[in-house]
């Protein structure tokens, strides 16, 4: 699904409105009865509905709302706010409502007292849509702070009021609806993707209302989701006469003293991933860990008793990944230097690998292009600079991208892929129970064992990503957010492969 920016979303609406076509008036109809399908399955009509209209076209939608939850026996009070003139579908609407005579329908002006607000009250929120550029204030902001003080459960329609689609970095996060949940039309916004705005945005919900395919077809946007259709696309079928040399061999560097289990669970998850060969490089102690744990890997034993110091022949290997478990001591460091200076394939960087990397920033022009890079947030600080907020880091990562001519998974409740040509994915699978120690060793191995296949790095790191997090939530059917573990998610990426085909 492609994601636009809020100036973009405006043309495919006019786009529709033109070439359908289909009258304003209708499209938002089309919106309103989308909203009214979800809000009855919902919700019973014993709760009554509060709603919040602005004069643009957001209130319009509201306004609509109203009128067709009235229909379906609900109890609605509707409170349209008096600071700016009505919008022509905006004032069709309230013109309906009144004509329908059913709801309770209020013109609030600034001097007016605020209704109060419920418990057991459902608020709707169409006081602005995603057409700001700078803060609320004033009336508008009186009403969004009086209902955030509310105890009510709170449905934002298209966007949080005060809620800029992009970058909210100016904002006042004081003058924005605090929504439990959020019905936006076609397209998520930018800013949904970010955790600074999850107290704002609540759980989102993208309804179709079927705006023009042409449109959104040629409408460019660095921006997209990972969908399961397209990943199953990128899997390819296994011939008959296929054998274990016909899928690669993956070397994983890994492990330390104290951090084997790190070792084993990036190991596992490569053999799962359909490599035909896996080596693990760790240090001498590890050797009977390795054996016992993972009989299906070869093991290739450092120098070092205790660390990894030294990178073995890398000839025979189709691709690496390098950092579970590594730790940072100078022998480490200095064999992840001779590992860059000598690497001819794709690498896929995590973890201590990145922290090393970070305190040796002339290292970076090493990495092969195409290489992986899977950092946490702080990490991700640690190697490119400090941010002040998500977005700016979302930034930063595309910069980074772009400039060594790498793919930069920055790992999240949405895991975000930059690529080299400015091209973006969000992913959507995944659960917070997958925050849990080991689950980046598996994803690293995971995308090590992809690119040892031959997958190209772009469709390698969208199939690792996807993957990874369809066998969390796999795995979550079968445990809870709270005992989730990475072995657990490892167990669970066969049926994953199986669900995307």
């Amino acid at each position: 699904m492609k994601i636009f920016e809020s100036a973009q979303v405006r043309e495919i609406d006019a786009f529709t409105i033109a070439h359908e076509p289909v009258p304003s008036i209708d499209l938002m109809e089309r919106a309103a009865v989308r909203l009214a399908g979800w809000y009855v399955r919902h919700f019973h009509t014993d709760k009554k509905v509060v709603i919040f209209a602005g004069p643009g076209n957001n209130g319009g939608d509201a306004l609509a709302l109203a009128r067709l939850l009235a229909e379906r026996r609900f109890r609605v009070d509707c409170y349209l706010l008096n600071f700016g003139k009505l919008s022509d579908d905006c004032a069709t609407n309230r013109n309906r409502l009144k004509e329908q005579g059913v709801v309770n329908l209020v013109e609030l002006k600034e001097s007016d007292p605020l209704p109060e607000l419920g418990e057991g009250e459902v608020v709707v929120d169409g006081i602005f849509g995603s057409g700001l550029s700078r803060s609320v204030t004033g009336f508008p902001l009186k009403v969004i702070r009086h209902i955030n003080q509310s105890t009510s459960k709170v449905i934002a329609i298209d966007i949080p009021s005060g809620l800029f689609g992009e970058d909210n970095s100016g904002n006042d996060y004081d003058a924005i609806i605090r929504a439990d949940v959020t019905l936006t039309f076609q397209f998520p916004f930018l800013s949904f993707f970010f955790d600074m705005n999850e107290p704002y945005v609540g759980n989102w919900r993208v309804h179709d209302i079927k705006l023009h395919p042409d449109a959104i077809r040629n409408q460019a946007t660095f921006y997209q989701t990972l969908e399961k259709k397209e990943i199953g696309s990128l899997l390819p079928p296994r011939k008959r006469f296929a054998h274990k040399g016909t899928f690669g061999h993956a070397l994983l560097i890994s492990g330390s003293y104290g951090m084997m289990g790190a070792a084993i669970l990036a190991g596992e998850a490569c053999l799962r991933s359909g490599t035909g060969l896996v080596t693990l490089h760790t240090p001498g102690f590890g050797y009977n860990i390795i054996q016992t744990a993972l009989p299906e890997a070869i093991v290739s034993l450092d120098q070092s008793d205790i660390l990894f110091s030294t990178p073995p022949d890398l000839s025979q290997y189709s691709a690496i990944g390098i950092g579970p478990g590594l730790g940072c001591k100078p022998n480490t460091g200095r064999g992840l230097r001779a590992l860059l200076e000598t690497v001819k394939v794709p690498l896929v960087i995590d973890a201590d690998a990145l922290n090393l990397l970070a305190g040796n920033s002339d290292w970076i022009g090493l990495l092969p292009e195409g290489s992986l890079l899977t950092p946490h947030p702080k990490e991700f600080d640690r190697l490119a600079g400090e941010s002040q907020n998500a977005y700016q880091r979302h930034i930063r990562q595309r910069e980074f991208a772009a400039r060594r001519g790498v793919y930069v998974i920055l790992k999240g409740a949405y895991t975000g892929i930059a690529a080299p040509d400015g091209s973006y994915w969000f992913n959507t699978t995944g659960n917070p129970g997958m925050a849990t120690g080991g689950s980046g060793d598996v994803l690293t191995g995971l995308l090590t064992g992809l690119l040892a296949q031959g997958f190209p790095p772009l469709d390698a790191a969208m199939t690792g990503v996807y993957l990874h997090g369809l066998a969390g939530d796999l795995a979550l059917q079968k445990s809870s957010q709270e005992s989730l573990i990475a072995g657990d998610i490892t167990g669970c990426l066969g049926a994953a492969f199986t669900e995307v085909r």
